[in-house]
């Protein structure tokens, strides 16, 4: 691996011995550790949250009236541009932008919201939660609702587009 060449004296003066490494069997070694390492450490998997999504259906059957949720039996959230957040419980009538009300995502003001509208609905086992996802909302806003709803212990919501009906109020709001 390493040579040692020495040379002779010449005239009373000693001259320097030349030393030459062979870093071959060197990087070999780093190769064998740098492989060893990469086979044998864990990497961390992500977190990820279980979206309880529904079996699919191979025999399906026609909707039944009783599936009908009912305005007080929900409570819809539209997700907006600049982290803004709104919601309501109300119908393609009744929606104005007087009913149209706006939170943030700061403490726990959106599971406050939905335990409001849990403990207000008629019938508590058909109250749904509705999240409506706007072309200007981003990914994280959509993450920390259902964080949100993880948190109030809803199980039943919903994610769909926002309606036409509701579009046109919440554009009202927001110019």
């Amino acid at each position: 691996m390493a040579e040692v060449i020495a040379q002779e004296q010449q005239g009373g003066k000693q001259k320097k011995k030349l030393i030459k490494i062979d870093m071959t069997p060197m990087v070999d070694l780093n190769f064998l550790l740098l492989m060893f390492f990469m086979f044998t450490t864990n990497f961390t998997k992500p977190n990820v949250m279980d979206l309880g999504l529904p079996a699919k259906d191979h025999n399906p059957k026609p909707p039944i009236n009783d599936y009908v949720i009912g305005d007080k039996n929900q409570v819809t959230f539209i997700l907006g541009k600049d982290n803004r957040v709104f919601y309501h419980q109300s119908n393609a009538t009744d929606l104005n932008t007087s009913n149209l009300k706006e939170t943030d995502f700061s403490g726990l003001n959106i599971s406050k919201i939905i335990s409001e509208a849990y403990k207000n609905a008629p019938n508590q086992k058909k109250f749904t939660v509705i999240i409506k996802p706007t072309d200007e909302a981003n990914y994280k806003n959509f993450v920390d609702i259902l964080d949100d709803l993880a948190i109030s212990k809803k199980e039943r919501y919903g994610v769909t587009d926002i309606k036409p009906w509701e579009t046109k109020v919440y554009k009202e709001l927001t110019q």
